[in-house]
């Protein structure tokens, strides 16, 4: 069906095999025709994952045609500004708190992550802080970004060469409970070093490298389970409950602090920005704008 785009945000990244292409991994807006009973005109509906914005054209545009599967209907509690706002980068970070609030409670230790300040990172800082969890930021730019960072809710800051540096240790001391990771890499495998018993960490990125150097001794010494985010084909019905989620108790009254408003021409400097990796937080994308 076709939705008309009125406010929007979409994840500054691309993946495709032909051009010209329209990029824009996430969309919010209004149905105007659907070929699907599920649908009607006039329905508010988001869209994120699968293979919207990579192989197939995304939401830098006003009207886009996804397959009737693809979208699900704006949660109650939500505008299309503020699911936008979240995007891919919000329902990750939702998938990656859900795992850990099942399995680890706040009294049972801190939470670290990763990446603090880009769009996952960000995102689950503050919906973790906002559930009461003790949550320590590791960022590359902890001299520019800690204020930003404690400001999102983490009680402390490390930076990412404490974390960065291969350890041939097999296991370090235990600090974490559990862990929200979005680079992956020698990172990734210091926390789950350092991860204490039965914790739980999620692996959801690879920026800095998709390999992992480690023995089995944290999994079958503290029992920690490593678990995988795959936001982009999750099913449907798990899709609907993290968006409910975080439509309902895990909404923040902060979310417009996380993001800035652009319209399609200016979003190159903030592509830049991106690149350099410099840019923090979300970049909502108005194509009326």
């Amino acid at each position: 069906h076709n939705a008309h785009r009125r406010q929007r945000q979409m994840c500054i990244r691309d993946s495709t095999r032909s051009y010209p292409h329209t990029p824009g991994i996430d969309a919010s807006g209004e149905v105007v025709h659907s070929n699907s009973s599920n649908f009607k005109e006039g329905d508010e509906v988001l869209v994120t994952g699968y293979d919207f914005g990579m192989n197939t054209s995304g939401g830098f545009a006003e009207y886009v045609r996804v397959p009737a599967e693809w979208p699900i209907k704006l949660p109650n509690g939500l505008s299309l500004k503020e699911s936008m706002m979240l995007g891919t980068a919000g329902f990750t970070a939702g998938m990656s708190i859900d795992k850990i609030v099942k399995n680890i409670k706040p009294e049972d230790g801190a939470i670290v992550v990763s990446g603090a300040t880009g769009g996952v990172g960000s995102l689950s800082i503050a919906i973790l802080a906002k559930l009461g969890y003790h949550v320590v930021a590791v960022t590359g730019k902890k001299d520019e970004e800690e204020e930003y960072l404690t400001n999102l809710g983490a009680k402390e800051v490390l930076a990412r060469q404490e974390f960065g540096e291969e350890n041939k240790r097999p296991m370090l001391k235990g600090l974490f409970a559990g862990a929200v990771d979005t680079v992956g890499g020698t990172v990734l495998d210091n926390i789950i070093k350092s991860t204490n018993h039965l914790g739980v960490v999620t692996s959801c990125g690879n920026a800095a490298s998709p390999n992992l150097n480690l023995t089995v001794f944290p999994f079958i010494l503290r029992g920690v389970t490593l678990v995988g985010i795959d936001s982009q084909n999750c099913p449907m019905a798990y899709r609907k409950e993290i968006w409910n989620k975080l439509a309902t108790g895990w909404k923040l009254d902060n979310l417009s602090e996380l993001c800035i408003e652009q319209g399609l021409e200016e979003l190159m400097g903030s592509i830049d920005t991106m690149m350099a990796g410099k840019l923090k937080g979300r970049v909502l994308v108005n194509v009326n704008k």
